[in-house]
């Protein structure tokens, strides 16, 4: 069997470093082509030596003069690119086969779609690129015939218990239902008033899983789940009204399918992240993700909960933004990545997160999805006026750090 060529895009973020970790295991089965990522300039140099890519390429011109400067030093003859186009077509070579999209936010949606109009096998850890442009990306995988497989835990766990030849964007058969898990983030039992109040620190404090500061934000304030809902109705074809969200503390229940027949299938293992991208890398066979397996017995407990959308409204702005559709989901997109990283930034209120993002889904113009040209001014629209709403909030009141 000849080798898999595989790129990750976002490989010094957390899911780029545990598909690494995952293809270290199987280095007779795949070759990393090629690595690509924002500056982390010192973790990649790192993965260059450990891995040898074809190519590297950093978002930053300053990272990516860097990172050459020290790979000639060491004696490493990866080459290196620089700038978003250049990462977007290290997706779309001829000796790449698999396309790891974990570049984090709206940055990830030119490479998510490029590697699906070049027919790769797309292994989606980006869920904006679903969530901003989900038509454009699932034309983009028919046309093209490419295999999309998602990571995220719930989505991938969805995938695992749909029938045989499903398809993309293609409601599947005999589904009645999705049900989506949330941990419930760090947040589950506070009281609104200390929710308001929370720091950073603390929201990125997540119980069960490792993550970035942003999709750890998104957890705390459940725009995550929200999201992931959006998500869920572009990647299985089906109605943001069939998809229903549970809170499960444990996070060993990863989501559920239920079938007009009243079966319900779900996905469990240990909350890694390993597991789900083991699964699209070997899909559809199996392999070794080098992961704890699960115990029942010591788990003990299984509980599941509604969701409190009243304490955690970002939720429902996302309900309304899948029902809506169209532009509206990339405006919601846009202004929760401006809004977060303001509370990241400590000009912001954890409880001013959601009150921004009404403000901006109250005043964008909405619209259909008539290409990427769109989706990016839908996009850019919203965040102008994220910032906007952003500036007068810190002018106007004092945060809490």
């Amino acid at each position: 069997m000849s080798e898999i060529g595989v790129v990750v895009l976002g490989s010094t973020g957390t899911v780029g470093c545990n598909t690494l970790d995952v293809l270290a295991l199987h280095r007779e089965r795949f070759r990393v082509v090629a690595l690509a990522a924002r500056s982390n300039v010192e973790l990649m140099l790192l993965q260059c030596r450990r891995f040898e890519p074809e190519w590297a390429a950093m978002q930053s011109e300053a990272a990516a003069q860097a990172l050459e400067q020290q790979l000639r030093q060491v004696g490493c003859r990866t080459r290196v690119l620089a700038g978003a186009a250049a990462i977007a077509q290290l997706a779309t070579q001829s000796e790449v086969d698999y396309v790891m999209a974990a570049i984090s936010g709206a940055a990830g949606l030119a490479s998510a779609l490029a590697a699906a109009g070049a027919g790769k096998r797309l292994l989606l850890a980006n869920k904006e690129s679903a969530v901003m442009a989900g038509a454009l990306l699932i034309s983009a995988v028919q046309r093209s015939g490419a295999q999309l497989i998602p990571i995220d835990s719930e989505h991938n766990a969805i995938f695992q218990c749909l029938p045989a030849g499903f398809q993309a964007g293609t409601a599947p058969r005999g589904v009645r239902r999705l049900i989506l898990t949330a941990s419930g983030g760090p947040f589950l039992n506070w009281t609104a008033e200390a929710v308001a109040r929370a720091t950073p620190a603390q929201a990125c404090a997540h119980p069960r899983w490792n993550m970035g500061r942003k999709i750890s934000v998104d957890s705390a304030t459940l725009m995550n789940k929200g999201l992931e809902l959006i998500e869920a109705s572009v990647l299985f074809g089906m109605p943001a009204r069939d998809i229903d969200i549970v809170v499960h503390p444990q996070s060993l229940v990863h989501s559920l399918v239920e079938y007009e027949d009243g079966s319900v299938l779900a996905q469990l293992s240990s909350p890694d992240m390993r597991v789900p991208i083991a699964q699209a890398l070997a899909w559809p066979h199996r392999m070794a993700a080098g992961v704890e397996f699960l115990d029942l017995v010591r788990a003990a407990r299984l509980d599941f909960l509604a969701p409190d959308p009243q304490r955690f409204p970002c939720l429902r702005h996302a309900q309304e933004a899948a029902r809506l559709g169209g532009l509206s989901c990339a405006s919601l997109n846009a202004a929760d990545e401006i809004a977060v990283q303001a509370f990241l930034d400590k000009q912001l209120n954890f409880g001013d997160i959601p009150a921004v993002i009404e403000s901006v889904m109250g005043r964008v113009r909405g619209g259909a999805m008539t290409g990427l040209e769109a989706v990016l001014a839908a996009d850019g629209e919203a965040r102008a006026l994220a910032s906007e709403v952003v500036a007068r909030r810190t002018a106007g009141q004092s945060v809490h750090i």
